[in-house]
């Protein structure tokens, strides 16, 4: 009776500990995006990704304790991919329509809806905020 008595207060001790921890992780809130120049792909990126990916790129942004899986370096994008920029990827990465495996299951905002609610439904003005988002991140390759 006593080793069972032992067993459930280590259990108890345990549960409690992992509880704590699980209190200590940083959270991620979710607020709106603010407002920014379609024309500039430098000032969207530091505005919605430099919060995960690092204002460098090297995926050190302040989120990233609070996230299930670290960003990837995205100044390695062109090196990783054979020294070619994968400009259709990050394009539809950002648009939402390729699932990177980096961020878990969609961690990553579907920047393309946001885009899209930004300009009331406006194609063109979405189209090229992911553009010129691609273009910055083009320009950040080591």
């Amino acid at each position: 009776m006593r080793k069972y008595s032992w067993f459930l207060i280590a259990l108890l001790v345990f549960a409690l500990s992992a509880a704590l921890v699980a209190q200590d992780k940083p959270t991620i809130k979710n607020v709106p995006p603010s407002k920014t120049s379609a024309a500039s792909g430098s000032e969207m990126y530091r505005a919605y990704c430099a919060v995960c990916h690092g204002v460098d790129g090297k995926g050190n942004g302040p989120a990233v304790p609070a996230l299930k899986n670290s960003p990837g370096d995205m100044t390695l994008l062109s090196k990783n991919n054979g020294g070619k920029f994968p400009e259709l990827k990050v394009y539809n990465s950002i648009r939402g329509d390729v699932g990177v495996t980096a961020h878990g299951s969609k961690d990553m905002p579907i920047w393309g809806d946001v885009f899209r609610d930004m300009g009331r439904g406006d194609s063109a003005q979405t189209s090229l905020r992911i553009r010129n988002l691609t273009k910055h991140i083009e320009s950040m390759q080591k």
